[in-house]
Order: C-alpha cells, then structure tokens, then sequence
C-alpha cells in the first residue's frame, strides 16, 4: 500500500507531460487529414495556411519586461502558496514549516529575478 503514493506522484508527472504532447500530436494528424482532403478535392490551398504550416506559428513569444514581469509574478504566486500551505500544516505539524518556508523561496527568488530582469528591461526601453 506504501508504494501507491510515489507511485501516483511519477504517474501525475508522466500525465503532466504525456498527455499534452499526445494531445498536440492528434491535433497536427487532424490538420493533416484536413489538408490531404482539400488538396485531393482540388481545392486551392490560402497562403496563410502553407504560411502556418510551414513556419511552427506557436513558437515562444519573444521576451519583454512586460511577459518578465508577468512570469515573475506567477512565480512569487506560487512561493506565496508554498509558505501559506507550509504556515498552515504547521498548525498540525510544527517541524514543516520551515522546510515549507525553504521550498517556497525557490520560487520566490525565481520570481524576484524575473521581476528584476523586467525592471531592467523597462530602463533600456
């Protein structure tokens, strides 16, 4: 019984990064079917579409202050979440709120350098 909890957690990760691959993979073979039909209709291809299809259109936005600002805040949001789960199990469990508290600063100075890179980005502006 003492196996299932690790067992779950690889399982959650292997799903966090399985599942939407597979998801995107079936989406590209729709798009294929897609086109393989027009083209066998005869019907002409838009630009656009061989522009899309030709260059990955979801490619990474380029960086920003504004996009470094955003993710800096997401980051310190989850250290923020990490101290106050790690503040309240030390209701119950006084020994894990400083290691809760230890987790939580990854994140947050995770958070605080992209805070800063984006503050130093708006001075080059």
């Amino acid at each position: 019984m003492e196996i299932l909890v690790p067992l779950g957690f690889f399982a959650m990760i292997a799903g966090i990064v399985i599942y939407p691959r597979y998801l995107k993979s079936q989406e590209r073979l729709r798009l294929q079917d897609t086109l393989r039909t027009a083209i066998e209709k005869g019907q002409p291809l838009p630009p656009e579409v061989i522009e899309a299809i030709s260059s990955d259109a979801r490619t990474k936005p380029a960086p920003s202050p504004q996009r470094d600002l955003r993710t800096g805040i997401v980051w310190l949001g989850v250290a923020v979440g990490l101290a106050a789960f790690g503040w309240i199990i030390g209701f119950e469990e006084p020994d894990a709120t400083y290691p809760m508290m230890g987790v939580a600063a990854f994140p947050g100075f995770i958070g605080l350098a992209f805070i800063v890179i984006a503050l130093l980005g708006h001075r080059k502006s």
